[in-house]
């Protein structure tokens, strides 16, 4: 049976600290849904009622877009292990760019990753618990290092190319915020 808490207990942070992965949902009022799964060891607790993660480069920017355009994000993580468990947290995201004095300040809480291009926070609104009975038993084999080969393979200069030309707007048009500084 679901459960709700306003906050993160020390229960529900253990259980965040041992998940391999974690999943990102966010909307706008219009246009396209988004869930993206993340790995790579880049998600913190930051205390009972904020939450962060280190954001990569990818494909796209549709956490970020949805964030300026309506703030609302769900992050879910569960078990893959014998006792099953989902945690979902409910709550606002705003972003830290990178070069910001916010990402400046957070960034030794993370793993040094190539593509990193911004901080996402949640400020909780709730947490729930539900069972995850149906959630098959799985083990992790290993983080994959495609991401972070394909970056290293871009170089600094055809990584801020990739950022002008797949992550300035999302797929439904919205502005991210992004800022892709140029170096000299």
């Amino acid at each position: 049976m679901a459960a709700f808490f306003d906050r993160l207990n020390e229960k529900h942070i253990a259980f965040i600290e041992r998940q391999p992965m974690f999943f990102v949902a966010s909307a706008a009022a219009d246009g396209r849904i988004n869930l993206s799964p993340k790995g790579m060891d880049t998600f913190r607790v930051l205390d009972a009622a904020t939450v962060a993660y280190l954001d990569l480069t990818g494909s796209g920017n549709e956490t970020a877009a949805h964030i300026k355009r309506d703030g609302r994000v769900t992050v879910m993580l569960n078990s893959f292990d014998k006792v099953p468990l989902i945690l979902r947290l409910y709550g606002r995201g705003r972003v830290a760019a990178m070069g910001s004095a916010e990402f400046a300040a957070h960034k030794d809480r993370f793993p040094d990753l190539p593509g990193a291009r911004q901080i996402i926070f949640v400020d909780i609104d709730s947490v729930q618990t539900s069972c995850g009975y149906a959630v098959p038993e799985m083990a992790l084999i290993a983080e994959r290092q495609v991401l972070v080969q394909s970056t290293l393979a871009k170089g600094e200069e055809g990584l801020r190319n990739y950022q002008r030309e797949k992550n300035m707007t999302s797929i439904d048009g919205f502005e991210t915020g992004l800022v892709v500084a140029d170096h000299k």
